[in-house]
């Protein structure tokens, strides 16, 4: 693997190996744009096959965090970090200390939270040896996201709906819920609530049984879900379910849901484009958590309400998405990362030119 030339190739700023010896710390930071601000993105733990394959992720998540950042409106960039170990027996208290310290060691420029692998008490133990990290148990931290991340899921249909079908009325709209977990069941609730018709399933038959109890939905096999009739199809489990296969099953007008990396390449992007499916790019309508998060670096630490009403603006920003998406004639996963490059690049030129002038003043006075 190439290192130095695919973080030239991506614009990549920094990456850190950590090495602890005697807790077996074996952890990656990848930071790839801090334009907007810090980089704030989670820590997974996963048994990868070669430390190759675990920079490739650390990279390729980083990045992904630049993108999810910038296009929910977040004063912060793109970082993100991988240890390497079985997390369900190669974790220690001494492990992660010691990669709070390698945090604290980059003094703000990354900060960290939970992902794949890693837990609230992961975070609490993280937090021992530095202040970079949010998720924790204490006081001013902000719990369990998935309320929130089911808000802005509803809040995204809403606005993709609105592009699709000319209003954001959800009522009597059948939706197919692919996956009923924790943040899926609470979009049911949303969506029943607006008098949606829901079709679900989940490879868990008590999931999907609560759902039909709770909110009279219909519920059909897993795979099913791909050719019931519908308005509105919601992937809120795997990743990749949008491919040369499901595509041409698929009986909706929109695709909008929490579940991430939907497409299983971006070329299922343009087709879906061809297509006239209106799709919401998950980066864009699943930001909830990381907004929810986020808002536990503003002053005075979390306040829910505070990181609610800035879930709502989901909606805007998909709207954004769609009018780029016209504007260029381009498929929205494209519009997305314009739309997350266009703010990015105005910030850069905005404080490019500030340095600038500073330069000038600074050479006519000598």
């Amino acid at each position: 693997m190439e290192i130095f030339s695919n973080m030239k190739t991506d614009n990549y700023e920094q990456l850190v190996f950590a090495y602890e010896q005697t807790s077996g710390l074996k952890a990656i930071i990848a930071i790839h744009d801090t334009t907007l601000g810090p980089a704030l993105g989670g820590v997974r733990m996963w048994t990868y096959d070669s430390e190759a394959e675990a920079v490739e992720d650390a990279l390729r998540l980083a990045k992904g965090m630049t993108y999810k950042n910038a296009a929910a409106g977040l004063n912060l960039g793109g970082g993100k970090a991988v240890i390497i170990g079985d997390p369900t027996k190669d974790k220690n208290e001494a492990m992660f200390r010691a990669f709070g310290r390698y945090i604290q060691s980059l003094n703000g420029r990354y900060i960290t939270a939970e992902d794949v692998g890693s837990t609230v008490d992961d975070m609490d133990t993280i937090y021992t040896e530095t202040d970079y990290v949010t998720g924790t148990s204490n006081a001013g931290s902000s719990g369990n996201p998935a309320p929130v991340t089911a808000y802005g899921i509803y809040k995204g249909i809403k606005a993709t709906a609105a592009e699709a079908f000319g209003t954001d009325d959800l009522s009597g709209k059948v939706i197919a819920v692919q996956g009923v977990g924790n943040v899926a069941f609470r979009l049911c609730d949303h969506l029943h609530k607006e008098g949606a018709q829901l079709i679900v399933t989940d490879i868990d038959r008590k999931a999907v049984n609560r759902a039909v109890e709770q909110f009279g939905a219909k519920a059909v096999d897993p795979d099913e879900i791909y050719d019931v009739e519908c308005d509105i199809f919601s992937p809120c489990a795997l990743g990749a379910v949008i491919n040369d296969e499901t595509i041409s099953r698929l009986n909706a007008k929109v695709i909008a849901g929490s579940a991430n990396n939907q497409l299983a390449t971006n070329q299922h992007g343009q087709m879906l484009f061809e297509k006239g499916i209106v799709y919401a790019p998950d980066f864009v309508i699943n930001a909830g958590g990381v907004i929810n998060v986020a808002d536990e670096l503003l002053p005075n630490g979390y306040n829910q309400a505070r990181a609610m009403k800035k879930v709502e603006q989901i909606y805007t920003n998909l709207q954004k998405v769609y009018e780029i998406s016209k504007r260029d004639n381009i498929p929205t996963y494209l519009a997305a990362d314009r739309m997350a490059e266009e703010r990015i690049q105005s910030i850069k030129q905005s404080r490019n030119q500030f340095l600038a002038n500073e330069q000038h003043i600074l050479n006519r006075r000598s």
